[in-house]
């Protein structure tokens, strides 16, 4: 599978984000800040330690699905994702907690309109349901990640644009398909792989550690940890063995598949019945 990396679009993002960040240090050093506040006297949650990306494997992820729909991305056969794409970019406590829904600020659409195109194909739903929303019902997978996790991070990244605009960045600097690409470990549905292996690509790459989640045997997601400056840190904590550690809270077993995606989709209105894979 060949690197996605798009150089025009990647450029264009990362100028963007680039002035972005230089207004915010331009802030912090003039002594204003920027604060969450939970509204209506609302008291906000403490501020967050670091970042995490959650990115998914839709090969993974796809297999779980048994229905098409317009907003499902597993639903668009030839053009169905086949590397990463994004979960969401998740501000932590360094605890294993997290904040969550930190503001009133709801889901515009409007505000991301410039991002779309790139937001549809990295940062796809890759499901028919509709996720909660911080202030009661359902809405759009994007619309929950930026109440849910977006409104967290905004002592960092800002407001609803810079949060995508930066998430989009950070994903396409540390381009996770494409090192374990070229480590070899590409998609497969009969091959599997060491987990360890797979890890020391990751490190030897940007030089931390990243965590995993798999269904099945099957890798589901790997996160990516950040401090607030968006240099790389390890996901696992430190101790005498950190092969042990990963294997200790992972999900994963020793061997991992990265299944390939799906042969055929069955795709014609919403609520139609997928083909398995």
């Amino acid at each position: 599978m060949k690197s996605f990396l798009p150089k025009s679009e990647s450029e264009l993002l990362l100028g963007q984000m680039h002035a972005f960040i230089i207004l915010v240090v331009a802030g912090l050093c003039s002594g204003s800040s920027l604060e969450i506040n939970g509204g209506d006297g609302v008291a906000a949650p403490r501020e967050f330690d670091y970042f995490k990306l959650a990115l998914q494997w839709p090969g993974t992820i796809c297999q779980r699905n048994r229905y098409c729909c317009s907003s499902n991305a597993c639903c668009r056969r030839s053009n169905a994702p086949t590397e990463f794409t994004i979960h969401g970019l998740w501000p932590d406590y360094s605890d294993g907690t997290w904040p969550a829904c930190c503001t009133r600020s709801s889901f515009d659409i409007k505000e991301i309109s410039t991002l779309l195109d790139p937001l549809e194909k990295y940062w796809p739903s890759l499901s028919c349901g509709s996720p909660s929303k911080c202030s009661g019902g359902k809405g759009s997978f994007w619309g929950h990640e930026w109440e849910k996790h977006g409104t967290c991070s905004s002592p960092v990244v800002g407001d609803e644009y810079n949060y995508f605009l930066t998430t989009l960045n950070v994903y396409f600097k540390y381009n996770v398909t494409r090192v374990l690409n070229e480590a070899g470990y590409v998609p497969s549905n009969s091959e599997r792989y060491p987990l360890g292996g797979i890890v020391s690509a990751i490190e030897n790459a940007f030089h931390a550690t990243p965590s995993l989640a798999c269904s099945n045997g099957a890798v589901k997601e790997l996160y990516l940890c950040f401090y607030k400056d968006f240099k790389p840190r390890d996901c696992a904590v430190r101790s005498r063995s950190l092969q042990s550690e990963i294997f200790s809270q992972s999900s994963c077993p020793k061997y991992v598949s990265l299944p390939a995606g799906p042969v055929s989709l069955a795709v014609e209105d919403d609520g139609i019945a997928m083909s398995r894979w």
